[in-house]
């Protein structure tokens, strides 16, 4: 037997607006703006405890105006209910009569109906927590096994849940704050300041070690775009490009840029290859959740303009040699950057799982073995995508349905 509390059917008779609780927001009413439904229970005297009710979204409200025009929907069907459309139907609080017994018992069997239909569909949020917990498992599993110092932050950006592992130590970036540096320069392009098609022309001054595209261009003759130097700093991590890029952006910019979104541990302080800065304790810097936290505010629009979100991921997602997407499907499109320093190896990015995109930034450092690092970053990837994978493709009951699955 289904116990219904007194208190649920003042909300359907109560004559001064209140708001409607989530167990009827999900009983099936539907409708279009503010249309409004006359629910009458059936018997005697029924037109009398007629009730008016918002469509059902959270925000709906019972409420008695003084002169209402309004189209009726059909609402729960094969409920213990009728629904009539009204016209110019004129609500007068003062006519309105204490509700007889059956009309209150038909409201009662119409409100246990919508907890059926509401525990019939619900979501089942017990299963995926438990899979969130079996992730857990094994990143603690990874960081356990990992001679060194391992921080993690997942968010599904479709939920917000999120998984965090020392998520607030601050990491030495390496090139991996080269997504700051992007970022900035699609805010300024956002902002009239540059546009990716400004020229630049290679000058030997400007090169440094680890620059393999533009260390083999021809100084005072080469002319590339901002767009070109960007798309050599993400896709071959070229600090020559990078610098460059740095210096028409300015590390000013990019750290107002930080300020602005509240990430005050997360650092551009010095260009690429500047070992006596680095000496000086002048290292670009960030924390797992911070870089989270930028890539969420991309993603959502919270930086850029729609069409330059879509470009700075298509430039992030760029292939290179990193350890996100290692063990991943070639086909999964994955915008991230790596970083690798002596005793660091980090990788941030989005990975653009169908209907289930999520942000998952690795960082290490103190590694005794480097190569065991990058290992550590492939595996908490690889166990987070099985997850999201599963999620994407699952009904909310749990069942996986993909191409070609039978009906066992």
């Amino acid at each position: 037997m289904i116990a219904v509390e007194p208190a649920v059917l003042f909300y359907l008779y109560s004559p001064n607006p209140v708001a409607l609780p989530e167990h009827l927001l999900a009983c099936g009413v539907k409708g279009v703006g503010d249309s409004l439904f006359r629910i009458r229970a059936r018997g005697r005297n029924s037109a009398r405890s007629s009730r008016w009710l918002l469509p059902a979204h959270r925000t709906s409200r019972l409420r008695t105006p003084d002169r209402e025009r309004t189209q009726a929907f059909t609402a729960a069907a094969a409920l213990p209910i009728v629904t009539r459309p009204v016209k110019n139907y004129c609500y007068n609080p003062c006519l309105q009569e204490t509700p007889s017994l059956k009309s209150l018992l038909c409201c009662a069997l119409f409100l246990a109906a919508c907890f059926a239909q509401t525990a019939a569909r619900s979501p089942s949020p017990g299963k995926q927590k438990v899979l969130w917990q079996k992730l857990e498992a094994q990143i603690q599993d990874v960081d356990q096994h990992l001679d060194g110092v391992m921080g993690v932050a997942i968010e599904d950006l479709t939920t917000g849940d999120h998984y965090f592992l020392h998520e607030d130590e601050v990491f030495a970036q390496a090139s991996s704050i080269k997504i700051t540096v992007l970022a900035n320069l699609y805010l300024q392009v956002q902002q009239g300041k540059l546009k990716v098609t400004d020229p630049y022309t290679v000058q030997s001054s400007d090169l440094v070690a680890d620059s393999d595209i533009m260390g083999g261009l021809t100084p005072n003759v080469t002319r590339l775009t901002l767009r070109d130097l960007a798309t050599m700093m993400v896709a071959v991590s070229d600090n020559s490009a990078s610098n460059v890029l740095i210096d028409r952006v300015g590390i000013e910019n990019v750290n107002a840029m930080l300020d602005s979104l509240g990430l005050t541990h997360t650092r551009l302080r010095r260009k690429m290859m500047d070992l006596q800065a680095a000496k000086e304790g002048r290292e670009n810097i960030s924390t797992p959740r911070e870089m989270m936290m930028l890539l969420d505010a991309i993603h959502h629009g919270k930086l850029l303009n729609k069409e330059l979100t879509a470009d700075f991921f298509k430039m992030l997602s760029t292939n290179k040699d990193s350890w996100l997407p290692r063990d991943l499907p070639a086909e999964l499109k994955v915008a991230n950057k790596p970083g690798s320093l002596e005793a660091v190896r980090n990788d941030s990015g989005v990975v653009f799982v169908e209907g289930r995109p999520y942000v998952i930034c690795v960082m290490t450092s103190f590694l005794r073995n480097e190569r065991e690092g990058e290992e550590a970053i492939s595996k908490v990837s690889l166990d987070a995508w099985r997850m999201f994978d599963r999620l994407s493709r699952a009904t909310e009951f749990g069942r996986v349905v993909s191409a070609g699955n039978g009906t066992r």
